[in-house]
């Protein structure tokens, strides 16, 4: 017997006489690779004994194993970080929804107060109206007129043809009016701004759209169709609550589930992972009204027995809980899966909150629920047409003393808007100036529109340092004069471009760099439809 150590010379019988195989091993593993023959006889207890008494030493792998620490304390904090963005994230959705009830009828009413009380005080502008007054009278005729277009939908005949159906056939009706939502959300932002645009359109400018009659048309058909298909999704889940067994509730839970298997073993990147937060919060959001449609139209059906709201009380928490768990598994499961660490999700509600606070700047180019509906998917005006419809037709008001509570009602809203949207400023402010964005704020808009990347140009506008964050957020805006720079950063909803690097480099470079760039968007110029990477998440 023999042990043959390369680079050194062979261990002969003299002197490895009597010494045990895993001496050498222990004694040459740390530098060499050892070969030994050994002896012939071989027994069955030496090799239980061999592999009884084995050991190994996790240090000698300490990143690998340090790594799947990692990974487990990263899952660990998924849920927190998780229900942070999306419990502000549903807050921004409310303050966007509360809006509609509250602010903008406020708003449409002073705007035709000026048109109707400027011959009175004269033409001291070129505009009969400020643009954000044109698109509030355009957002409040559009809802008047689709509220009116829905009491011609009979709530009730929908509800007994959808109950009429199979369980198999209503799960995949229920499967198609999701899909449905995203491609209507996707194209009706679209349609509203277009509208927004051509109604605002300074009239210097050539004539380059179809005029302002046509895009109003296309934008009430948009909300009517929208609010038929949420009033379908409502009906559909309100035939899952009322069946005696369950199983369609049942099933459309386990389509929550089967989520996880088209979304977890995919490749994700960071913004990619933004469009799916994004699409959770507003899909949260929007299942929380619909649970709102359900419980109403079946207390109205039960004469407002309170007793029964406590037997919708359990299907409507198991409904929430599996959404919720879904969203935890789907979210930990990627973000291992991709090496994704837990503090992306402060990023993307900095992301969030850069977007409300932007939009109360002096330049501010859009309204909040506007900047909402892109980031998020989530286009109030629908699902409020709806809600009127429904509430409307469920409430019966009469007598003085029922106007007097919806009276009180309707400031109770007021109220809870205005409160919701000063927190909501005051958590933007922190947010942003954690995440060290307040320079964005004040950075010019890029001077290009187009496809093509903007070329960078000189910052010769520079903000003092004396303007604080909130103080800018509070003013109101005013109209930027022309030859001026706007001290606001364009949202990338409206524009998709790359991001810049900092300082200027050749045209040669920027070209070859854009080619590695165009694939990565920065976080604010990916909203809910923006293609990152190969897909829309």
């Amino acid at each position: 017997k023999f042990i043959n150590v390369p680079g050194e010379e062979s261990v002969g019988p003299g002197e490895g006489e009597g010494w045990p195989p895993h001496m050498f091993l222990d004694k040459y593993c740390s530098f060499y690779f050892v070969s030994f023959s050994f002896p012939v006889e071989l027994s069955l207890l030496r090799f239980l004994s061999a592999e009884l008494t084995r050991g190994y030493f996790l240090e000698h792998n300490e990143a690998k194993y340090t790594e799947r620490r990692e990974r487990v304390y990263t899952c660990m904090r998924i849920p927190r970080e998780l229900e942070k963005l999306m419990v502000f994230g549903i807050f921004l959705c409310l303050d966007a929804f509360l809006y509609v009830f509250t602010l903008l009828p406020l708003r449409v009413f002073l705007a035709l107060f000026r048109l109707f009380t400027l011959p009175c005080y004269g033409l001291r502008d070129r505009r009969l109206l400020q643009p954000a007054q044109v698109c509030d009278i355009l957002k409040g005729v559009i809802l008047v007129i689709c509220y009116f277009m829905m009491h011609y939908v009979d709530y009730s005949m929908m509800y007994h043809l959808i109950r009429g159906q199979s369980v198999i056939k209503l799960y995949i009706i229920y499967n198609m009016l999701e899909v449905a939502d995203r491609l209507f959300s996707s194209f009706g932002q679209d349609i509203l701004d277009a509208l927004y645009w051509t109604a605002t359109e300074p009239k210097e400018r050539k004539r380059a759209h179809i005029g302002v009659i046509p895009h109003f048309f296309m934008a009430v058909l948009y909300v009517f169709l929208h609010a038929i298909l949420i009033m379908v999704q409502a009906t559909t889940l309100n035939v899952a609550f009322n069946s005696h067994n369950k199983s369609l509730l049942t099933i459309m839970m386990s389509n929550n589930f089967v989520e996880i298997k088209g979304s977890v073993f995919k490749k994700f990147e960071k913004n990619n992972l933004f469009q799916m937060s994004n699409s959770d919060i507003k899909e949260r959001f929007t299942n929380y009204v619909l649970l709102l449609i359900v419980c109403l139209r079946n207390m109205e059906q039960f004469s407002w027995n309170p007793d029964h709201l406590w037997v919708l009380f359990p299907d409507v928490c198991m409904v929430i809980a599996s959404e919720t768990a879904v969203d935890i598994v789907k979210h930990a499961f990627i973000t291992k899966f991709n090496d994704i660490t837990a503090d992306v999700y402060s990023e993307y509600r900095a992301s969030l909150a850069f977007d409300l606070v932007s939009s109360r700047q002096k330049n501010a180019y859009t309204d909040y629920s506007d900047s909402v509906a892109r980031r998020m998917g989530f286009i109030p005006l629908p699902l409020a047409v709806l809600l009127i419809r429904v509430v409307t037709s469920s409430i019966k008001v009469q007598g003085i003393l029922s106007y007097a509570c919806v009276i009180l009602f309707y400031f109770g809203l007021i109220s809870l808007k205005v409160l919701n949207s000063i927190v909501l400023l005051g958590k933007s402010c922190q947010y942003v100036k954690e995440a060290k964005m307040e320079e964005k704020l004040f950075n010019p808009p890029p001077a290009s529109t187009s496809g093509k990347p903007p070329h960078k140009s000189q910052n010769k506008c520079k903000p003092s340092q004396e303007e604080n964050l909130s103080a800018s957020v509070t003013s109101q805006p005013v109209h930027p004069k022309e030859n001026v720079i706007p001290l606001l950063v364009t949202s990338s909803s409206d524009q998709f471009l790359t991001t810049p690097d900092g300082d200027e480099k050749d045209i040669t470079q920027e070209s070859s760099e854009l080619k590695h760039r165009s694939s990565k968007k920065d976080l604010l110029e990916v909203d809910r439809f923006t293609i990152c990477g190969n897909r829309i998440d």
